[in-house]
């Protein structure tokens, strides 16, 4: 029968003190993988929060936890883990101060997706964000249409930037409505403004079938001039 504070069980869990160094490098090592798990989930995976900074949480969170509830969990390799990730901590914000490009590496950096009403496609398609979730994003700040926006960008935390266009220099653009949205169609049913669903790019059409000047994309839907409702 075991005694209650046997103190090298209670410490190092009946184990040498040589498993500390493997202590060591198991910190390090899942350090790095929930750093690259988490930058690989992108940034909405973890909004709010840097994908740093999550780390940090995660990695400490575990290590306080287990030793609190296992008895086969010391507390000394767990302090160990404490000061590993507090070290790699102090170490990666050093290096993010001391270099532009491992800050980007780390914390990613900020991107523009609308460019004057339309996406920037090959920066859209690189963040993990769908579409529909990127409208969503869009509609809460009440946008109507593409038009309405100069410019949006996703920051490194995962927010939507947006800067409008001022109430005269709105353009035709693709409208987010879902009830407006869902009209789309390859068919031209009568000359008119048009967007592709796709892109967000505008042209005047009176053809039945036509390609998109921009992303060769045959889907197009009504485009809307409406003056943005704060």
């Amino acid at each position: 029968m075991k005694e209650i504070f046997e103190w090298n069980r209670v410490l190092f869990n009946d184990l040498p003190l040589s498993f500390l160094w493997e202590v060591l490098f198991r910190s390090t090592v899942m350090f790095l993988i929930l750093l690259i798990t988490l930058k690989l989930a992108g940034k909405r995976g973890v909004k709010q929060l840097s994908i740093f900074e999550t780390v940090i949480i995660i990695a400490l969170g575990s290590a306080a936890g287990d030793p609190m509830f296992y008895e086969d969990v010391g507390i000394v390799p767990a302090a160990l883990v404490f000061l590993v990730i507090i070290s790699l901590y102090r170490l990666v914000t050093w290096l993010t101060a001391k270099s532009k490009k491992f800050e980007e590496l780390i914390e990613g950096k900020t991107q523009c997706l609308i460019n004057e009403g339309k996406f920037s496609i090959h920066r859209f398609k690189k963040e993990s964000l769908a579409q529909d979730e990127f409208f969503s994003e869009l509609r809460v700040k009440s946008v109507e249409h593409l038009g309405q926006i100069e410019k949006a960008f996703i920051e490194p935390n995962g927010d939507i930037s947006i800067f409008y266009y001022a109430e005269n220099e709105v353009k035709y653009g693709l409208p987010i409505l879902p009830d407006l949205y869902h009209k789309k169609s390859k068919t031209i049913p009568k000359p008119g403004i048009y967007a592709c669903t796709f892109c967000g790019n505008i042209q005047e059409l009176n053809h039945q079938t036509v390609c998109c000047e921009t992303c060769n994309k045959k889907e197009w839907v009504t485009a809307i001039k409406t003056i943005r409702r704060a």
